[in-house]
């Protein structure tokens, strides 16, 4: 009896290691991959992130930057930290991630995948989705790294502008 209890705690023990050690090795690219998602949504060079068993998550950069996708017409803007909760297709709760469209910058608030088939990723703005093509976002991007206040001045003249249009 003492011998299968002890095989079984050391199957457990073996068992989670080997858990543990697949989490630690995944990157945050593998698993946007296997929840349906690009790994192009977040910028190269991310080292650092945390998930929970909720799916929640925070991703940590050196340092604020800017990324180009489209035909360098669109950018989006990653904070130092980014946050938000994963769900298969989709990510909502976002916190970190603007978009800008011409000359406007906004708070992303929701990133997902519809139907994998369609090639379209949609980012949710609050009044409005844009719709991109799903893969424009295939691989991570160059990120540039920015002074966070040339952005807040830049997303304090867009406040204005929209309040104003």
């Amino acid at each position: 009896m003492v011998v299968l209890g002890n095989s079984f705690v050391i199957f457990t023990f073996v068992l989670c290691s080997i858990w543990v050690f697949t989490s630690a090795d995944s990157s945050i690219y593998e698993v946007l991959k296997s929840h349906g998602l690009p790994m192009g949504l977040l910028p190269k060079g991310v080292r650092n992130f945390t998930l929970d068993n909720s799916g929640n998550f925070v991703v940590h950069l050196d340092q604020p930057c800017n990324s180009k996708f489209e035909k360098k017409e669109n950018e989006l803007h990653y904070e130092r930290n980014v946050s938000g909760s994963l769900s298969f297709g989709q990510i909502d709760l976002i916190s970190g991630i603007s978009a800008k469209d011409l000359f406007l910058w906004f708070q992303v608030k929701k990133i997902y995948v519809s139907s994998s088939s369609s090639g379209v990723i949609y980012f949710d703005v609050g009044v409005v989705s844009k719709q991109f093509s799903l893969s424009s976002f295939d691989n991570p991007k160059e990120c540039t790294a920015v002074q966070v206040t040339d952005l807040e001045d830049a997303k304090q003249d867009s406040k204005v502008l929209f309040f104003f249009s």
